[in-house]
């Protein structure tokens, strides 16, 4: 069966297909969308923070919602990662009362960014964590593709759908201290410090991320294995529409 690509969908089929990946980070959302989407695809990234180690063919410094409303009808697929500190259920449960004391806060930009991307006409995701208001169309885990994370996330799909795959039972736990007890598992904790959580390299081989050794950066990454997963379900949304034969 000949592979579908991205180029083909497009109506001048000697441009690229147009990727934005807002709030990319060091780009681990931007390497997975390359692997699904093949070399006819140029990837643009914002973040409101520079990005040195930023993967893609272009980056904008700069308001990722703003850079959407402005822009995102210029692309042809867009993923957005809206910053998740404020929307786990630690932040809103456990945490909350303490943030409040401190007069910790952290922006909400799930509902701004559905809002702005619906402008756009284009297909699209949204990432976040477990917790937040992002609808669960899709949910992905590490175990799903052999890494070294758990880090379950879910996904809105805008403009488009796709069945939701299996969740494999997880392997056992996460390695390093859970309430006063140390526990080993065959998954490390790719967040914080000390307490057994992991280390620059163990980061990079647990999430797939080989361009980068910014522990901070490294910690907030999405591994490009999900995006390689999303993208190559939006092209099989796309194989009738592309004329592919078998």
């Amino acid at each position: 069966m000949t592979q579908p690509t991205a180029i083909r969908r497009v109506p001048d089929a000697f441009r690229p297909f147009r990727v934005l990946d807002a709030c990319c980070c060091i780009g681990g959302g931007t390497e997975g969308y390359r692997r699904a989407f093949g070399p006819g695809c140029h990837i643009t990234g914002v973040d409101i923070e520079p990005q040195p180690d930023y993967r893609g063919d272009d980056f904008h410094q700069g308001d990722a919602i703003a850079f959407i409303l402005a822009h995102g009808h210029e692309f042809d697929f867009i993923h957005i990662s809206p910053p998740c500190q404020g929307e786990g259920a630690p932040t809103k449960g456990t945490n909350k009362a303490r943030n409040a004391a401190i007069g910790r806060t952290y922006p909400h930009l799930i509902g701004p960014a559905r809002a702005a991307l619906q402008t756009t006409g284009r297909p699209y995701v949204i990432e976040n964590v477990p917790g937040s208001e992002v609808r669960k169309d899709i949910r992905l885990c590490g175990e799903q593709f052999g890494l070294g994370v758990l880090m379950h996330r879910y996904f809105e799909l805008g403009r488009w759908t796709t069945p939701q795959p299996i969740h494999p039972r997880h392997r056992g736990r996460v390695r390093g201290w859970r309430h006063g007890e140390y526990h080993e598992g065959p998954y490390v904790a790719a967040y914080g410090k000390g307490g057994g959580k992991a280390s620059v390299e163990e980061i990079r081989t647990a999430k797939g991320i080989d361009w980068s050794t910014d522990h901070l950066r490294l910690r907030e990454a999405l591994p490009p294995a999900y995006t390689a997963w999303m993208g190559a379900a939006y092209l099989a949304t796309l194989t009738p529409r592309l004329g592919v034969a078998a």
